[in-house]
């Protein structure tokens, strides 16, 4: 418990720096979330695995051919997960979070890959499992959502690490689509995020085991620790990284900086999983701001 407000006090002070510098800085902003795009869509498509590896969704997203084959679903994934991240970025302050924004994500995300159930919640026979999770019965998704949204809307407002956890774990445990259940849960954390007026985060692939734990401790206990941990430090480096191009700094890789100030890479590295000093991964590798 201590944990979690310790980084909450943080992200509020990473927050309030961000917060200062924003109003200024509006085109700079947009580029960042233009440039994470690709790395927002590989991510999310990899937890779910897909075999794209980021410079193909890169080449994919800007109409470039592959080296190789690869299947119309994979090519469709990055496609229309890359318009529902930017459709987020751009209209998630317009209008808050609801079932039919919920849907209409979900119609963008999976149309031209499964039509027949594209922007619809699960119904009659329709259930799904998850490794040993049982999703609820179709008949009770409905309200379950509904009382999720009401849970989150009418929750405390100054723990967002506790609010974003609580949600996230939520909708996946409901498990609404036929598929698609994973991306738009992500997506809508970000949804939130914006209109809380905080960053995007990028949950990533290398962290999946740690994520899909938090799945499983919530299914057994409850708990959300884990995925308050995940949203944390995801927080932490999405400020990380726009406060130091925000603040003009020169941003170095963590090995440069670790040859530079003669400190020991390996601690280094450490401090950055832990997310004690402002390094960020920028295409899977760890960098700096000087």
């Amino acid at each position: 418990m201590k944990q979690s407000f310790r980084i909450l006090r943080y992200i509020q002070s990473l927050k309030e720096r961000y917060c200062r510098l924003a109003p200024d800085k509006k085109a700079l902003i947009d580029l960042i979330n233009e440039t994470e795009v690709a790395e927002q869509v590989y991510n999310s498509n990899a937890i779910e695995n897909s075999t794209l590896t980021l410079d193909e969704t890169e080449k994919i997203l800007m109409q470039i051919d592959l080296d190789r084959f690869i299947n119309e679903r994979e090519f469709f994934e990055a496609k229309n997960l890359a318009r529902v991240v930017v459709y987020i970025n751009e209209k998630a302050t317009e209008r808050e979070l609801s079932l039919e924004t919920i849907l209409f994500l979900h119609k963008m995300l999976i149309g031209n890959i499964r039509d027949d159930i594209a922007g619809r919640f699960r119904n009659d026979d329709e259930w799904v499992r998850v490794a040993n999770h049982i999703a609820p019965n179709p008949k009770e998704v409905l309200g379950l959502l509904k009382e999720m949204l009401v849970q989150y809307h009418s929750s405390d407002v100054e723990n967002i690490v506790r609010r974003i956890a609580k949600l996230h774990l939520t909708f996946e445990h409901i498990h609404p689509f036929v598929d698609g259940n994973g991306r738009i849960g992500r997506v809508v954390n970000n949804y939130v995020l914006i209109r809380e007026n905080y960053v995007p985060i990028n949950i990533k692939f290398i962290n999946r085991k740690e994520y899909y734990s938090a799945f499983q401790e919530f299914d057994r206990s409850g708990a959300t620790d884990i995925m308050e941990e995940i949203i944390g430090k995801a927080l932490c480096q999405s400020y990380h990284k726009r406060l130091a191009y925000l603040e003009g700094k020169k941003i170095i890789t963590l090995a440069e900086y670790a040859k530079q100030e003669k400190i020991s890479h390996s601690n280094l590295l450490n401090k950055a999983n832990r997310q004690t000093i402002e390094a960020f991964l920028e295409k899977g590798v760890w960098k700096i701001g000087v």
